[in-house]
C-alpha cells in the first residue's frame, strides 16, 4: 500500500455542495453519487470539510433561505450514502467514520452571508452540524471586510467581535480565508482557541490580496491551527508557464518552513468543474481569473494522489502524512465540537 492509500486524506475547501444543490432535491442524493463520490474515493478523500458558499444571485433576501438548503443537501446526502459518507460533528465522530472507512464530511460556512449581523443564529448553525465558518468573502459584509476590500483597513466589526466569541464557546473553528488583513490580525489578537485557514497560499511567492503574509502564516500557527494550502492557480503564480505541481509544493514548502510542519495543510478549492456546470458560457469572471484554469491534472480530486508524489520528493513520509491530512485530523479532533467550559 503507497502512502496515499494508507494516509488520512482531508480535503478542507471542495464546493461541490454549490453543484449538488442546485439540481432538483429529488436529484441530491443520486448526484452527488454518480458525479461526486467516486472522485473522492478515487483520490482518496477520507475527510471533506464542505463549504457552503452563497452565490450572488441569492444575496441579500435569499441568502439565509439558500444556506439552510445547502445544509439540508448535505444532510441528504449523508443519510442516502450511510456506507460511503458520514456526516460528523466532532472528533470522536470523525474518528468513528474512519474507522469504518468512510468518508468524513464536516460542514462549513463560507462568509456566511445568510446571517448578517444576527449572531444569535451561529447556535442554529451549530445545532444544524456546522463546525468551521468564516465571516467574509471578497467584499464587506455586516461582520468584516474580505481581502479585496484590504484599502479599508478594517478590523471586525462589533457583531464579528461577537461572532467570534460565540464560535469559540461553541467548538466552532474560525477560518480565516478571505478575510481583510486588518481582520486577520484583529482575529488573532482575540483567538483564545486555534483557527485555520482553509484554502489559502503563500504570499510571499505569490503577492495576491487572497494568499497570506508570513506574518499571518505564523500567527495562525501561534494559536495552534493549521494553514491549508488553496491549489488554485491563479494564487500559485502570476505567470501561467508557472502553473505547476512545483509551485503548488514551492507553496506548501514555504508555508511548512514559516508556520511549521505540523500546521499546514490541504485546500484545494478545486472550481473547474462547479464553475462550468453552474456559470452560464455567456457569463464573464467576476473575479477576474478564469476558474477553469487548474494546473495540469489537478482539476479536481481525482488529482490529490499526485499531490502526495510531488511532496515526498520534498518531505519525509511522517511529514508528508502529516501535510495531506495528519494535521488536520489532529485539530479536528481536539477542537471540533469541543465546547467552552462555562
Amino acid at each position: 500500500m503507497d502512502l496515499h492509500s494508507r494516509a488520512v486524506v482531508a480535503d478542507t475547501h471542495n464546493d461541490l455542495l454549490m453543484a449538488v444543490a442546485a439540481r432538483p432535491p429529488e436529484r441530491w442524493a443520486a448526484f452527488f453519487g454518480e458525479q461526486w463520490l467516486p472522485q473522492l474515493r478515487d483520490g482518496g478523500v477520507n475527510l471533506q470539510v464542505l463549504p457552503v458558499f452563497i452565490d450572488d444571485q441569492y444575496r441579500p433576501e435569499g441568502a439565509l433561505r439558500q444556506t439552510l438548503r445547502m445544509i439540508e443537501c448535505a444532510h441528504v446526502i449523508a443519510e442516502a450514502h450511510p456506507g460511503a459518507v458520514r456526516l460528523c460533528r466532532d472528533g470522536a465522530e470523525i474518528g468513528a467514520a474512519l474507522d469504518a472507512g468512510l468518508i468524513a464530511l464536516v460542514l462549513a460556512l463560507e462568509s456566511a452571508p445568510g446571517l448578517d449581523a444576527s449572531v444569535e443564529l451561529i447556535p442554529t448553525m451549530h445545532r444544524l452540524g456546522v463546525r468551521v465558518a468564516s465571516i467574509a468573502h471578497w467584499g464587506r459584509t455586516a461582520l468584516a471586510d474580505g481581502s479585496g476590500e484590504d484599502a479599508t483597513g478594517s478590523r471586525l466589526t462589533e457583531a464579528g467581535v461577537a461572532a467570534v466569541r460565540e464560535m469559540e464557546r461553541l467548538g466552532m473553528i474560525f477560518d480565516v480565508s478571505h478575510l481583510g488583513a486588518s481582520g486577520v490580525a484583529h482575529v488573532l489578537d482575540l483567538a483564545t482557541r486555534p483557527v485555520m485557514a482553509t484554502h489559502s497560499s503563500a504570499r510571499a511567492l505569490r503577492d495576491h490580496h487572497r494568499n497570506l503574509t508570513d506574518e499571518q502564516l505564523r500567527g495562525v500557527a501561534g494559536t495552534g491551527g493549521v494553514v491549508c494550502v488553496n491549489f488554485f492557480a491563479g494564487f500559485l503564480a502570476d505567470d501561467p508557464v508557472d502553473y505547476t505541481m512545483d509551485r503548488l509544493v514551492d507553496h506548501i514548502e514555504h508555508v511548512a518552513n514559516v508556520a511549521g510542519v505540523d500546521h499546514v495543510g490541504l485546500g484545494p478549492d478545486f472550481m473547474k468543474e462547479v464553475h462550468e456546470d453552474l456559470t452560464p458560457k455567456c457569463c464573464e469572471d467576476v473575479f477576474g481569473f478564469d476558474l477553469t484554469v487548474s494546473v495540469p491534472d489537478l482539476a479536481g480530486p481525482r488529482g490529490l494522489p499526485m499531490v502526495t508524489q510531488g511532496l515526498l520528493k520534498r518531505f519525509s513520509e511522517d511529514e508528508t502524512e502529516k501535510i495531506v491530512g495528519g494535521n488536520v485530523l489532529r485539530l479536528f479532533r481536539a477542537e471540533l465540537g469541543r465546547a467552552t467550559t462555562p
